[in-house]
């Protein structure tokens, strides 16, 4: 299995230097990687508008995430290692290109893993900031009725599996996967911890390695954006019949907001 937990630990070891490698690009241009090297990105999407999912954040060590309070980002809890003051990561935000000279950058102060995080299920963190970053929050969900139809995911990495780093956001629209059927994709999958989405007859859209952490999305009744997924793992990337897993934020609503007022 392909799975992007276990791909995420060398993306650690090269983030520093593949995001520098990033800046020196040309603009559009993307950067020759592995599916392990930070910023993989939508497969089959859509460049995202400067603007349209302001809450979204690119952390140094390869992950995304999303902005739950201006200065707390939540992600993945396997795109952190522990809990405890961490002063090493960098949030970058406000922009769909990274190299846009109006990013915002802030490091971390302290960093919350899921308590109890093992590897399997609760794969969820949240990254306290030195100071915030003005743009728009986005709403968790705390109830799972937004758990069906069709999610937005949205990131900077490889557009294939096995592709190329890249510079700028996508976006793509995935369909929800029931347990049962998912199950079936994936017989370690944790029901009510982590939730399936994706095109299971063809394949092709997905999030992919590296994309980990970011939030999956919809709008709710009020027409508001809100996360009902935190990107996790996966076998390859849009596979037919091998759907992405994403951790079903809705189970953990509480224990993210316990925790977030904790930080700092």
């Amino acid at each position: 299995m392909q799975n992007r937990r276990k791909l995420f630990a060398r993306a650690v070891a090269t983030a520093a230097v593949a995001l520098a490698a990033v800046s020196l690009q040309p603009a559009g241009a993307a950067m020759a990687g592995t599916p392990d090297e930070p910023s993989t990105r939508i497969v089959g999407g859509t460049p995202a508008e400067q603007g349209e999912f302001p809450w979204m954040v690119r952390l140094s060590m390869g992950c995304g995430g999303a902005l739950y309070a201006k200065d707390v980002v939540l992600t993945a809890a396997h795109c952190v290692d522990g809990s405890g003051p961490n002063t090493g990561i960098t949030a970058t935000g406000g922009v769909v290109d990274l190299d846009d000279p109006a990013a915002v950058s802030v490091k971390s102060t302290e960093v919350l893993q899921a308590p109890g995080y093992n590897g399997t299920g609760k794969d969820w963190a949240l990254i306290k900031l030195a100071e915030p970053i003005d743009q728009p929050t986005l709403k968790i969900a705390e109830n799972d009725a937004g758990n069906n139809g069709d999610f937005t995911i949205a990131g900077w990495g490889a557009d294939v599996e096995g592709g190329q780093q890249q510079q700028k956001m996508l976006k793509a629209t995935v369909p929800f996967v029931d347990d049962d059927t998912c199950k079936g994709a994936y017989a370690e999958l944790v029901p009510g911890e982590e939730l399936c989405a994706g095109l299971m007859d063809q394949g092709g859209v997905d999030s992919c390695q590296g994309d980990s952490g970011g939030p999956m999305f919809r709008k709710d009744e009020a027409g508001e954006w809100l996360q009902v997924g935190i990107v996790s793992w996966g076998e390859g990337c849009a596979r037919p019949g091998k759907p992405g897993v994403y951790t079903e934020v809705s189970t953990f609503a509480a224990d993210i907001k316990a925790g977030a007022g904790q930080l700092g």
